[in-house]
């Protein structure tokens, strides 16, 4: 398979750290992207600081990161070839509770970020002829809670699932792809313990790991038919 440039944000724990190395086992280059410069420095060295990692530290809800973003993976690896979309936040609050600044925060980490940080590399893959995006969404879209209050994270991250879907319908004559895959219960550091309740509520009566989410990325990174698709984990 051809070898591709991969950037990924929000790698610095969990599922996107486990999709950087994912690719780079498999031989690809990777952009790593984190709000935190010294957190990523760690992560860079983790994975191996190699000649086929780059790193970028900046927040993605501000265009100028994507910009960086785009001129290392050129700069170092001469394409841009795939964009994974992981930065996101979780949290629950009371509707009555959202007040601006949490509900600002959410945009701006959920569907900001996506949004600019697409916008800003999609021309790049024009002019190469096709690549992908690949946005990491949440099955909570799916669903309603009335003893839970996912309400932001909700509205925000389904928002994406959306987009995804209208901009695969968009941009499929430039032979650029679009999915969003939507992990489930995962065993990330945030929910190590909690993501053991109530299994019998899951198909495969356990949870998963995010070594297994890595795998389903790389799956799709690799497929030339997958566009718009909305795959729950």
């Amino acid at each position: 398979m051809k070898k591709q440039t991969i950037i990924v944000t929000g790698a610095s724990s969990s599922i996107g750290k486990e999709i950087a190395r994912c690719c780079l086992e498999n031989g690809d280059n990777v952009v790593i992207n984190a709000l935190n410069a010294e957190i990523l420095t760690e992560i860079f060295f983790e994975l191996g600081g190699s000649e086929n990692l780059a790193m970028v530290a900046g927040n993605v809800s501000n265009r100028v990161t994507g910009i960086k973003l785009l001129a290392v993976a050129i700069a170092t690896f001469g394409s841009a070839d795939v964009l994974i979309n992981n930065v996101g936040i979780s949290e629950t609050r009371s509707f009555f509770d959202l007040d601006e600044a949490y509900l600002e925060r959410f945009l701006n980490t959920n569907l900001k970020g996506a949004v600019l940080t697409t916008q800003t590399i999609i021309p790049q893959m024009i002019k190469q002829g096709g690549g992908m995006v690949i946005n990491i969404g949440t099955p909570l879209g799916n669903d309603t809670f009335s003893n839970a209050f996912p309400t932001v994270q909700i509205a925000t991250k389904g928002t994406i699932h959306f987009l995804t879907l209208q901009l695969a319908a968009e941009f499929g004559k430039y032979n650029i792809r679009f999915n969003t895959i939507m992990p489930g219960s995962v065993r990330t550091l945030k929910y190590k313990n909690a993501v053991d309740r109530n299994l019998e509520s899951r198909l495969w009566n356990r949870v998963g790991e995010v070594e297994e989410i890595a795998e389903m990325v790389y799956m799709v990174i690799k497929s030339s038919f997958i566009t718009g698709a909305i795959i729950t984990t």
